[in-house]
Order: structure tokens, then sequence, then C-alpha cells
């Protein structure tokens, strides 16, 4: 099973802090950047990711669609 990943609600800044466990892979201001690192950090397939309706990510605060 895949670690699960968190998307945080979005900053000040409008950034979505993206992380695995206590592990923060960065500040994410799209879907581009969260896929982005969630290819560095070695996940699988990624490309092919509905991230609507995956349960890999844990959305908090709002969906894929929630970006400044």
């Amino acid at each position: 099973m895949e670690p699960r990943v968190v998307v945080e609600p979005q900053g000040r800044d409008g950034g979505r802090r993206v992380r695995v466990g206590a592990q923060i892979l960065g500040i994410a201001y799209g879907s581009r950047d969260l896929l982005e690192f969630l290819r560095r950090a070695g996940l699988e397939d990624i490309d092919q990711l509905d991230l609507a309706s995956t349960d890999l990510i844990d959305w908090q605060g709002g969906g894929p669609a929630v970006w400044d």
C-alpha cells in the first residue's frame, strides 16, 4: 500500500503544504506542483492518477480544484 499523502489547506500565499507522514514534500501552488512532488517521492504511475478520486490523497481544506 502506498503512503497517504496529505494536502493541507491553503496558506496566506495560496500555497498548500504537501506531506507524507511527518515528511514535508513542499508547498504546492497548483496540481502541477503536487504531481511533481509525488513523482520525486517515487510514487508510480503518477501521470495517470485522478487527483479528485484517488484514496492516496487526503485533501484538507478543499479538493484539487482549490488553488488561488
